[in-house]
């Protein structure tokens, strides 16, 4: 037998290997191997057995790693279809597919040395006092950690080995989870009756299960597009779809776009199905888990311990076996799409999966993508929708306030943060002990540094932005590559020196300062990446909320969605317009979507919520429609401008950014790339070509950004020609091609 193996090394290419007589029935598909590769040995991974090869003198495999097959044939072959479809080596899949923590050869279950008493046989030896009382101690609890009965005990490792000598001990390492959740205190719950339209979603979903079940014999229908208002419930529906997968034996994925909101799904879950008749582990998967918490998560799913999974985009590459049911939480949010190779989506990779494992996928939002809306309207998914709240509870009433005519905030000391409707309505939620959120998608104290005697703008070294002052360790930033620098006392241009510098523009940091002076008794918390310093951060500041210990939370885009607090009645958006501005197709709709996930945080509650939407161009389509919460609307005008210009739903998008030290370099290659272009796809029925042209963000990490845009009506075709031109091109060594296939952003 031939095992034909992938290696960890990109190039492109698969390799045969003999299967040595000593490994004979323990290679199989999905297994890690050891084999020399030149004068190395390497790792890959077995993708196919074989009976013959058409070389000859082949090397054997020299070893195998970790356990046999841990990337099952229907994970291999989804990587298969991920490199195909976004133009990367099986290899780079492959490493999304099996996280780094299983990966590696070091990779092991950790282990703690647990005591457990041994009854005597015969009379009790002769003890000492102390050692009597260890003893005790163990008889009382039976078996208990080594290091816990030494602090219970007051004792000496020493005490406890002489009473094993004796034996009336048994000392013997355990395995021991490492699971991230351990010491939270879960309150179970039961399921809640549903109105009639989330009932109606349940039971389509329901339906769709039953026919994935094994041994139905049927495949599921179409995708589902869970379309409901903010508080609507369909986390609950969520949760009642899931006990009847399980109920039919299979296991779930869920996937949510912020590792922010990962704490309070995985709450409502584990209080679900911690209890029961369907009791299981919730395994969660994440990147803010330490490595060793995700090697134990991964092999708790991998051995079926754990038939739910929760977490950010790669738990879509979940080892879950008789996977019934994916949810796409939030599924219209840009966070699904992966930043470097392979650049894939887990939205559609959801789609791809669910459909090559006979599963149901539900995608759920108050904003679906327009994309995704696009295809329910079209009969490629099943629209599923609830217009009203979960409760009798409004949507909140949102007032637009022009930020052009508001002359009254220099007035109020104020200028540039609240209008003076907003300050008005937050004095009035600390005075009826309500809560308060504000949002500003933007962190750090001021947008830039600039000099008003000679205009001096404090730029970044390595990218076209300007930095960030950051007044908490008095640096600049770069958001982008991270370039920091002390913040300067005066203007550091030479020939100027003036020392007036002052800091213009508005980030989060200053929003917590002016609250601060303006509401001097308010408890006040920030919520960004300044102040997620450690994991527990975004549990400990969401519990304080929950609570009632803080008044008003003011943070980015990371508190803009899925949360669930009840005695918020009140939403600010400080600057509606920041998103508007981006040279970008999807500027409208991603205003849209965060000014309607934003809002719906208010009036969750007894009390109707309110929210001041901040701008200073107030009639923009994208503020009017959500400011009437109206998705359809808004739907409707902008699939009328896609179309137009051909944009998506309409066609589909490869951007090709080439990348360079030289800018000449990387302009001249990107106009060699457009020639190729041309010649290779530019006659096919529906293609369009765009650029070169600079990058919106010309210069980035010290790189010269060039791109093309290329539009097609099927991306499948396309891709395999990019990946041939990717492989054939002919491009200077210090400019690299980087090909992003449906990219979410064009910067």
């Amino acid at each position: 037998m031939i095992a034909r193996v992938t290696l960890e090394v990109s190039i492109r290419k698969e390799f045969d290997y003999a299967i040595p007589e000593g490994l004979a029935g323990h290679v199989e598909v999905g297994t890690r191997v050891k084999v020399p590769f030149g004068p190395r040995i390497v790792t890959g991974l077995v993708t196919a057995l074989v009976e013959a090869s058409p070389h000859t003198n082949l090397r054997s495999i020299d070893s195998i790693v970790g356990v046999p097959g841990v990337v099952t044939p229907r994970v291999l072959d989804l990587a298969r279809w991920i490199a195909a479809y976004y133009c990367c080596p099986v290899e780079v899949a492959l490493k999304s597919v099996l996280p780094d923590s299983v990966r590696k050869e070091n990779a092991r279950w950790k282990e703690r040395l647990h005591v457990s008493y041994l009854p005597p046989k015969g009379d009790l030896p002769k003890l000492s006092p102390r050692q009597r009382d260890v003893l005790h101690v163990v008889e009382e609890m039976r078996e208990l950690p080594l290091q816990e009965l030494l602090r219970l005990a007051s004792t000496t490792p020493d005490t406890v080995r002489k009473l094993e000598d004796k034996g009336l001990l048994r000392i013997a390492p355990q395995v021991e989870d490492r699971d991230p959740y351990a010491h939270e205190e879960i309150i179970p719950t039961q399921p809640l009756a549903l109105n009639a339209e989330q009932a109606e979603a349940l039971d389509a979903i329901r339906a769709g299960l039953a026919r994935a079940a094994p041994g139905a014999g049927d495949p599921p229908p179409k995708p589902f597009l869970l379309h409901g208002v903010t508080g609507s419930g369909k986390t609950e529906v969520y949760l009642q779809a899931i006990d009847d997968a399980l109920g039919r034996g299979m296991g779930a994925i869920v996937l949510v776009p912020e590792i922010s909101l990962t704490p309070q799904t995985v709450e409502r879950f584990k209080a679900r199905f911690g209890h029961g008749p369907r009791a299981t582990s919730v395994a969660v998967l994440h990147s803010h888990l330490s490595s060793g918490e995700r090697h134990d998560e991964w092999h708790k799913i991998r051995q079926g311990r754990a038939r739910i999974v929760i977490g950010a985009r790669s738990a879509v590459f979940a080892p879950v076996d008789k996977l019934g049911l994916v949810v796409v939480d939030e599924e219209h949010e840009h966070s699904y799409k992966q930043e470097e190779a392979p650049r894939y989506h887990a939205r559609d990779v959801a789609v791809v999966r669910a459909a090559r494992e006979g599963a149901v996928v539900v995608l759920g939002s108050a904003t679906p993508s327009v994309e995704s809306y696009w295809n329910a309207r079209h009969g490629k998914y099943r629209l599923l929708e609830i217009k009203a709240r979960a409760t009798d509870h409004k949507l909140p009433v949102v007032r637009v306030v022009d930020l052009r005519l508001d002359s009254r905030r220099a007035e109020k000391g104020t200028p540039g943060v609240f209008s003076a409707a907003l300050k008005e309505a937050i004095v009035q939620r600390l005075e009826r002990r309500e809560q308060t959120i504000l949002f500003l998608n933007r962190r750090g104290y001021s947008t830039s540094l600039q000099c008003p005697h000679c205009g001096f703008v404090a730029g970044c070294p390595n990218c076209s932005v300007s930095l960030t002052f950051h007044r908490a360790s008095m640096r600049l930033l770069c958001h982008v590559c991270g370039h920091a620098e002390a913040a300067p006392s005066a203007c550091p241009k030479p020939e100027c020196g003036h020392a007036g510098i002052r800091y213009a523009g508005l980030g989060t940091e200053r929003v917590e300062e002016t609250l601060s002076r303006v509401f001097p008794k308010a408890r006040i918390a920030r919520m960004d990446r300044d102040t997620l310093h450690r994991k527990e951060d975004y549990r400990r500041i969401l519990g304080d909320f929950r609570s009632g210990r803080i008044d008003i939370l003011v943070g980015t885009q990371m508190i803009a969605k899925g949360l669930h607090f009840p005695n918020v009645t009140l939403v600010g958006v400080l600057h509606a317009d920041l998103s508007l501005h981006v040279p970008d197709f999807r500027s409208g709709e991603r205003t849209f979507q965060l000014l309607t996930q934003v809002s719906g945080r208010a009036g969750r509650g007894d009390v109707e919520g309110e929210v001041f939407v901040q701008s200073f161009t107030p009639f923009h389509p994208a503020i009017q429609f959500s400011r009437r919460h109206d998705y359809q609307g808004f739907y409707e005008a902008e699939v009328e401008t896609r179309e137009a210009l051909k944009y998506p739903p309409f066609s589909r998008i490869a951007l090709l950014t080439l990348r360079g030290r030289n800018e000449d370099k990387v302009r001249l290659s990107a106009e060699y790339l457009r020639k190729e272009l041309d010649r290779r796809v530019g006659a096919w029925p529906g293609i369009v070509i765009a650029g070169p042209a600079p990058a919106p963000l010309l210069k980035a990490e010290s790189f010269f950004r060039h791109q093309l845009m290329v539009r097609c009506k099927a991306m499948s075709r396309l891709a395999l020609a990019l990946a041939q031109l990717e492989a054939e091109a002919t491009l200077p060594e210090d400019v690299r091609l980087v090909i992003d296939v449906d990219p979410v952003s064009l910067m």
